[in-house]
């Protein structure tokens, strides 16, 4: 039994093909699928996935002659023969672009030798008039410099929630509405999201926060996943976010319908609904007119199996929507979570009386101004307390001995967050401003005590 388990955990934990994975060179990453004899376009150059089949996530990969990978084995002391005299200072080195005695052919040609990135580093080192004039700092920065350019090294990993939002914030933010991964980890902790819940999410941000919340309940609890529109958006995560089958069953089970049932969803083959445009069935009717009759039947039968199939999708559908509204009837979910590209202020209004008292929520807006609204309509209509408008901050620092400093470079900005816990509202008060509801529940209560 104990080989079985480790048997499954290996196979959870080893590129097969098919698998949707994410590529990291240096801090840049890519997502891309397992598929043989297909090549991957990645930083100007492209190579072949086929040798990662049956390889661990989190293997590096060297790019060799003709696209194809090979697993790179760790060194533990490397470039420590380049880094043997440095000097005291830079004052004297003058960087006028001759101190190099390698030309651009001379590289292509060692390239074209077959020589290794490491080789060319070397061959770079040793070929510098100033190298050895350069402080031991200065060296090594150089080295790190030339090894990002010249080794061509690919790295695989499993994809995560925090994997997928750093790589759309840095190669495509419009798409997660600019939304930051701190301020997507603060979302979840302000949410309390956890397994046994049951969730309400209102996104356009691909599937991002959806597929966060889900991997966050591990497959335990229930996500109501609101939409506007005809359909929820194709999410980012669907294919690439790695979940076990129960999360997945119970998603699909309890969402609002799921990305291939949307009613607007474009099937992967546009000829299996219409007609039998451009299907060698069709091209047969044509050349061959003696079983004109047989064809035909074939044909309508074709026609009445998906027909009847699509019956059976749309009552699935219908299934689907129902258990969810049957969720929602009970107005006792656990958490809120919103992040949109549209205004707020009414969906926060309209989905608040679906959660349940001292439930926690959260808004994300990109912008200030929208959750300032929200704020000062919550304060006025009263149900909910603890309301705080806050501003994530994050800046990246470079920890080594004797340099470390902050990164010159950091975000702007990643979003606001509007956050705040429920409660339950006097049903029997008209709804006023809370400076008039106040004194009189103080009365009530006042009264009720004498």
């Amino acid at each position: 039994m104990a080989n079985n388990g480790d048997d499954v955990t290996d196979a959870q934990f080893t590129i097969k093909e098919g698998d949707c994975v994410v590529l990291k060179r240096g801090d840049v990453f890519k997502a891309a699928q397992i598929q043989k004899k297909r090549k991957v376009i990645f930083e100007k150059q492209w190579f072949l996935l086929d040798n990662a089949v049956g390889e661990l996530y989190g293997t590096t990969f060297e790019v060799a002659s003709g696209g194809t990978l090979q697993p790179l084995k760790p060194k533990h002391n490397e470039c420590s023969a380049e880094v043997k005299e440095a000097g005291t200072d830079n004052r004297n080195i003058v960087d006028d672009g001759r101190s190099q005695k390698l030309t651009r052919d001379d590289i292509e040609t060692l390239k074209g030798q077959g020589l290794k990135g490491q080789e060319i580093v070397q061959q770079l080192v040793e070929n510098s008039t100033t190298f050895r004039d350069k402080t031991e700092f200065a060296q090594e920065k150089y080295i790190k410099k030339k090894k990002k350019k010249y080794e061509n090294i690919v790295t695989i990993l499993k994809p995560s929630t925090r994997i997928l939002a750093q790589m759309y914030h840095g190669r495509e933010p419009g798409k997660i509405c600019h939304l930051r991964y701190d301020s997507l980890a603060q979302m979840l902790t302000l949410a309390n999201v956890h397994a046994g819940t049951k969730m309400i999410v209102f996104e356009t941000c691909a599937g991002l926060v959806l597929g966060a919340v889900m991997e966050r309940m591990g497959g335990h609890g229930s996500v109501i996943q609101m939409y506007p529109g005809g359909g929820p958006v194709n999410a980012l995560l669907a294919g690439k976010l790695s979940l076990d089958a129960e999360g997945k069953g119970e998603a699909a089970d309890e969402a609002d319908g799921g990305p291939g049932d949307a009613p607007g969803a474009v099937p992967a083959n546009p000829t299996a609904i219409g007609g039998e445009e451009g299907s060698p069935e069709a091209e047969s009717m044509d050349t061959s007119p003696e079983r004109p009759e047989k064809e035909r039947e074939e044909r309508d039968k074709r026609k009445e199996d998906k027909a009847q199939e699509k019956k059976v999708k749309m009552a699935e559908k219908r299934k689907k929507l129902s258990a969810a509204a049957t969720l929602l009837q009970g107005r006792d979910a656990d958490g809120l979570v919103i992040a949109s590209r549209l205004h707020p202020c009414p969906v926060l209004l309209g989905l608040l009386k679906f959660v349940a008292p001292s439930r926690p929520f959260v808004v994300y807006c990109q912008y200030r101004e929208p959750l300032i609204e929200c704020y000062t309509k919550l304060r006025e209509q009263g149900g909910a307390i603890n309301l705080r408008l806050s501003e994530t901050w994050l800046r990246h620092y470079q920890v080594l001995p004797n340099r470390t400093h902050p990164v010159l470079l950091m975000s702007g900005g990643g979003g606001y967050l509007l956050s705040g816990t429920t409660v339950m509202a006097d049903a029997s008060q008209p709804s006023g401003s809370q400076r008039t509801e106040e004194p009189s529940l103080k009365r009530k209560l006042a009264e009720t005590e004498g």
